[in-house]
C-alpha cells in the first residue's frame, strides 16, 4: 500500500515496487499518474478518512505512508492538517487492521536546522519550536503522531530524506524545477546557501530498505551529498552547454526581501522566494546518515550521476 502515489516519490516507489513483483494498491486523491503501471489497483481515498482507511488497508503487508503536503510558506493550514492528522489516523487504521509494518516518510525538516552543528543526526532535536517554519513542525508533529501508535504495538519505522531530486518527475517538483531552468540556460541568478540533495531512487530503497530491516519506532535520516544551490544549478547548467547562473546573492539578504517576496509570490501562485525556503539554504545542515547506511545498508549515488540523469530526463520529457 502506497498513500501519496500520485506524487514525486510515489511515482517512483509505485514503479519501483511493481517491477520487484510486489502487488501494489496506490492510494491518492489524483488519479494515476503519467505512466503509472496497469497491474496497480489505484484507489481514490483521503487519508484524513479514517472509516476509509480501514477500509483500503485491509489486506496490507506493508503500508507505505507517503501522502503529504509540501510548503514554504508562513502559513498553511491545509498544510498543518495534511501532515498530522494524516498521519495519526493513517497509523491507527494501520495498527487497527494489523497491517505487518508502517513505513512513514517524514523530511530531514522535522529536525530543528538551525540546531544542526556541526552536523545533523537522528539525536537533533526535533522542529518543536514556534519560530521553526510551519512544514518543519507540521512533520515533527506527524512523526510524534506515528509514535504514539508505536507505543500502542504498531510496527513502525520512520524515515527522513534530505532535499529530493531526480528523475522521474512528471511534475516538476520545485527543487527539480530550478534545475530544469537551470539546465536550459534560464537561471541567471540563485541564493546563496546549500542543501542536502538526496537521489529519488536512493530514497525509494531506503524506504524499501526500512520496510524490510529497519527497527520498529526507529527512524532514519536518508541523505545525499551536501552542495551549495550555485554548484548544483551550474552543475546542471553545464550538462546542457551552459555556464549557469553568474551569482548567488547571499542568503543573508536574501532574508531581508523574503516577506516581500512571500506576499508577491502569492500573486503568483508560488512560495518558492519565501522566508522559510531562504532560511533551508541559510541553514546549510551537514546531515549524518551513517545511522541507515549501517543498519539499513543505505548507500547514495554520486551527486553527478543524479544530475545527469535529471538533465537527460528533462530533454526526453518536454514538458517539465
Amino acid at each position: 500500500m502506497v498513500t501519496g502515489a500520485s506524487g514525486f516519490v510515489g511515482v517512483n516507489l509505485v514503479r519501483y515496487l511493481v517491477d520487484q513483483g510486489w502487488a501494489v494498491r496506490a492510494v491518492d486523491l489524483e488519479p494515476p499518474s503519467v505512466g503509472c503501471p496497469v497491474s496497480v489497483d489505484h484507489t481514490i481515498a483521503d487519508v484524513r478518512d479514517r472509516p476509509r482507511m480501514h477500509e483500503v488497508f485491509d489486506g496490507a503487508d506493508v503500508v507505505f505512508h507517503l501522502a503529504a503536503r509540501i510548503t514554504l510558506a508562513t502559513h498553511d493550514a491545509a498544510a498543518w492538517d495534511d501532515n498530522v492528522r494524516g498521519p495519526a489516523v493513517v497509523a491507527l487504521a494501520a495498527l487497527e487492521q494489523g497491517v505487518g509494518r508502517l513505513v512513514h516518510c517524514s523530511s530531514v525538516h522535522a529536525f530543528d536546522l538551525s540546531q544542526a552543528h556541526p552536523r545533523l543526526d537522528e539525536h537533533t532535536p526535533r522542529s518543536t519550536s514556534g519560530d521553526r517554519p510551519i512544514y518543519d513542525r507540521s512533520k515533527a508533529t506527524g512523526e510524534a503522531e506515528v509514535r504514539k501508535a508505536v507505543e500502542h504495538g504498531l510496527d513502525a519505522v520512520v524515515v527522513n530524506p534530505t532535499g529530493i531530486i531526480g528523475p522521474i518527475d512528471h511534475g516538476p517538483s520545485r527543487a527539480n524545477g530550478l534545475l530544469a531552468s537551470a539546465s536550459r540556460g534560464r537561471m541567471p541568478v540563485v541564493v546563496g546557501g546549500g542543501f542536502d540533495w538526496v537521489d529519488v531512487r536512493d530514497v525509494v530503497l531506503g524506504l524499501v530498505a526500512a520496510a524490510d530491516r529497519g527497527r520498529t519506532g526507529e527512524s532514519y535520516l536518508l541523505g545525499g551529498h551536501q552542495a551549495s544551490a550555485l554548484f548544483l544549478a551550474r552543475m546542471a547548467g553545464g550538462m546542457n552547454g551552459h555556464l549557469g547562473p553568474l551569482v548567488a546573492v547571499p542568503s543573508r539578504v536574501a532574508e531581508v526581501f523574503a516577506p516581500l517576496g512571500e506576499r508577491v509570490g502569492r500573486w503568483f501562485d508560488t512560495d518558492n522566494f519565501t522566508p522559510a525556503s531562504i532560511g533551508t539554504l541559510a541553514d546549510h545542515p551537514i546531515v549524518d546518515h551513517a545511522k541507515a547506511s549501517r543498519e539499513l545498508g543505505y548507500a547514495p549515488r554520486p551527486l553527478e550521476q543524479t544530475v545527469g540523469d535529471l538533465v537527460r530526463w528533462f530533454e526526453s520529457d518536454p514538458g517539465t
